[in-house]
Parts: structure tokens; C-alpha cells; sequence
């Protein structure tokens, strides 16, 4: 089975966590997809990179989840969701497919 790339997992995880949550009213059902994204993520990052790899990668995605939302009062909740997807997606491209 062929395996997804960690920075698509990653932006997937933000942007599909935040419409999960927005259509469907239900934050917490959103809160999975965000955990659940970023576990997979976590995991291949592991995998890739070792643990130090796993551990900043991981700490970006949840920064970026919290980073969102004051930056959504600034440009827009999706511009927002989207940027920060972006951001940790290019990190992880760029820490990943060095090695």
C-alpha cells in the first residue's frame, strides 16, 4: 500500500480538521481529524527523521493549529487555516526529503 506523504497528512490534518468542525457544528468531531492527521504525521515524521524530527515537526502542527486562530482575526478563518497548512507542509517537505 502505497503511503501518503507526511506534509500532505499534515496540511490535510489542519484544513480538513477545521471543516470538519465548521460544518458540522461539532468541535470536538473536528479535534479528531486534527489528532488523528497528526498522529499519522508524527508517526512518519518518526519514521523519516527520528524522534528530535518527530518532536519539532510535531510541535509546529500544533502550533500552527494555535497560531490559526489569532491569525484568522487578522486575514479570515480559511486564509488563515490554509496558510498555516502551507507553512508546516513546506517544513515538513523540507526536513523530510533531506534525508
Amino acid at each position: 500500500m502505497p503511503r501518503i506523504p507526511s506534509p500532505a497528512v499534515a496540511a490535510v490534518g489542519l484544513v480538513g480538521g477545521y471543516a470538519v468542525a465548521r460544518w458540522t457544528k461539532k468541535r470536538p468531531l473536528g479535534g479528531v481529524v486534527l489528532a488523528g492527521a497528526g498522529a499519522v504525521a508524527v508517526r512518519e515524521w518518526q519514521q523519516v527523521g527520528g524522534v528530535k524530527v518527530a518532536a519539532g515537526l510535531g510541535a509546529a502542527y500544533v502550533a500552527a493549529f494555535a497560531g490559526s486562530h489569532p491569525l484568522a482575526k487578522k486575514i479570515g478563518a480559511w486564509p488563515a487555516v490554509f496558510s498555516v497548512a502551507g507553512t508546516v507542509a513546506a517544513a515538513s517537505w523540507a526536513v523530510t526529503h533531506q534525508k
